[in-house]
């Protein structure tokens, strides 16, 4: 199954999304940026898209629509 990413990095101090040639963000904290990741994948999941979020520094699978619950658990993805 292809995935549309949804990755998060941080750039000069603040963290950011990248997924395909667009840009979100800054926000303040990692948390803030996951969070944010989550929705926009959740969002681009009901359209048929297939969202997946991913932290560029480990390249870690964060969440995955259609085999994470939505809103996730704090705990799944935020450490």
């Amino acid at each position: 199954m292809v995935h549309t990413p949804y990755i998060v990095f941080r750039e000069q101090g603040q963290w950011a999304i990248k997924s395909n040639g667009m840009y979100y963000g800054p926000y303040a904290t990692q948390r803030d940026a996951i969070r944010a990741a989550v929705d926009a994948a959740h969002e681009a999941g009901l359209k048929g898209l297939n969202g997946q979020v991913l932290l560029q520094d480990q390249f870690r699978v964060e969440w995955t629509y259609g085999k994470d619950s939505y809103p996730p658990n704090s705990s799944d993805y935020l450490r």
